[in-house]
């Protein structure tokens, strides 16, 4: 039976599965909730100079029938008082001893920072996370994703917490810059035990159009948010998988950005990650969804025979590349199940209007099409010597596994782009 139990950068856990810095960690109340339903770690909401948080804090973005498939949100670090906080740190790590209770911090000092620190490892935290993401609201005041943005400042608060804690680091990264290895690897060079990714993304949810605001509207007016939920995840796993094949990069990796079920971390934990925090899915549907997370992940892990997370961890990495590095030689083309098929069509309008016109319907006045046959009179066919492989018909497809994708075996050694116009290897004609 997979073994789920996790060492992240000296921070042991139970599981895998930690929450991240956010509502659902505002209370060491809410935390205890949250152990005693299976999450392995919370990263508590962030500690700073307490604010005051402004009504209408929330937007999402619904899509496809799916609530919440992304969330904007303008709620700002703790609200309460610094000591409420560290009474209930204390006694959460008292009653919890063997879950992973990391404190998040935002200052602005080096003294606000020493003092905080101090204050957190004498109450039981297990590590610090370092919130450099926050892209509103905080970074005004030149925190949050204001210092995730410049890695030399990033570098050098880093190295003031190293030097004032004894026990892990977390550096969380903001996706707000256009090169995620620059702040990643500023981290490692500061110091730190590990990092963090991603933080919310800076955005505007939506305007409401008969009161000309953007959405949440907080009293006539609205500013933007961070972009969080499942909508966000290529993003997340993107940035995630970058660093973590970077030749300067080398300290672990705590997977963030629409984690919203065991498949999800998988795949985090594939591209690098050695752990995943949510806070979204945990928003929508409560902390009960960890139950089918550790039962999801454990099953998958036996059946494939991975024992532990290190099994697995970064197996993905290797096959993510340079599109120039991209074999040009390999080819796919489309099939469509006749007996599938519904005779929507639908892989006809995309591939005729959106895609290369390789896909035909019976009857049609083209020149190619073959009289309809009895029983499939609406069912389109790929003209295999001019599909490119593109696989949008595959993805519009309503019907599971009716359209496939299948590999042609043309006898071609593999050439890459690179190969190509270094003049290593030649290329055949290309077919527009």
């Amino acid at each position: 039976m997979a073994d789920l139990f996790t060492n992240f950068a000296g921070i042991t856990s139970p599981n895998p599965f930690w929450l991240a810095s956010a509502p659902p960690t505002n209370t060491g109340a809410q935390i205890m909730r949250a152990y005693d339903a299976g999450w392995g770690g919370a990263v508590w909401k962030t500690l700073g100079t307490p604010i005051r948080n402004v009504t209408a804090r929330f937007a999402a973005n619904n899509h496809g029938g799916q609530r919440m498939m992304g969330l904007n949100n303008i709620e700002l670090i703790t609200d309460r008082p610094l000591d409420v906080n560290y009474a209930e740190i204390r006694e959460v790590t008292r009653r919890y001893p063997e879950h992973a209770t990391v404190i998040s911090l935002m200052f602005e000092s080096e003294q606000e920072w020493k003092e905080n620190i101090e204050r957190s490892i004498e109450n039981g935290a297990k590590g610090l996370e370092l919130n450099f993401g926050c892209p509103h609201g905080m970074c005004e005041r030149g925190m949050g994703s204001a210092v995730g943005q410049e890695p030399a400042v990033l570098e050098e608060i880093t190295r003031w917490v190293k030097k004032y804690s004894s026990i892990p680091v977390i550096v969380k990264l903001t996706p707000n810059i256009s090169d995620i290895t620059r702040p990643g690897v500023a981290a490692v060079r500061g110091g730190a035990d590990a990092v963090s990714l991603i933080n919310t993304i800076k955005s505007l949810m939506a305007v409401d159009l008969d009161l000309m605001v953007p959405i949440p509207n907080v009293g006539g007016a609205s500013t933007n948010g961070g972009y969080c939920g499942p909508a966000v995840k290529p993003i997340a796993l993107h940035m995630v998988a970058a660093l973590a094949r970077h030749k300067d990069f080398n300290i672990p990796i705590s997977g963030i950005g629409g984690v919203s079920n065991w498949r999800d971390a998988a795949e985090f934990i594939a591209l690098g990650a050695t752990n995943v925090q949510v806070c979204t899915a945990v928003m929508h549907y409560g902390y009960r969804i960890v139950e089918d997370m550790i039962d999801g992940l454990s099953n998958y892990m036996d059946e494939k025979g991975y024992k532990t997370i290190h099994d697995f961890a970064g197996k993905a990495v290797s096959s993510y590349s340079n599109w120039e590095d991209l074999n040009m030689n390999y080819k796919v083309i489309a099939k469509i199940d006749k007996d599938k098929c519904i005779g929507c069509q639908l892989c006809y309008v995309a591939c005729y209007d959106g895609s290369h016109q390789c896909i035909y319907i019976p009857g049609a006045e083209d020149g190619r099409a073959p009289a309809p046959v009895e029983g499939y009179n609406r069912v389109p066919w790929v003209a295999e010597d001019e599909c490119t492989g593109c696989n949008l018909c595959s993805l519009v497809c309503p019907v599971e596994e009716c359209i496939t994708m299948e590999p042609v075996e043309n006898g071609l050694e593999p050439v890459s782009w690179k190969q190509y116009t270094s003049g290593e290897k030649p290329l055949p004609a290309y077919h527009y």
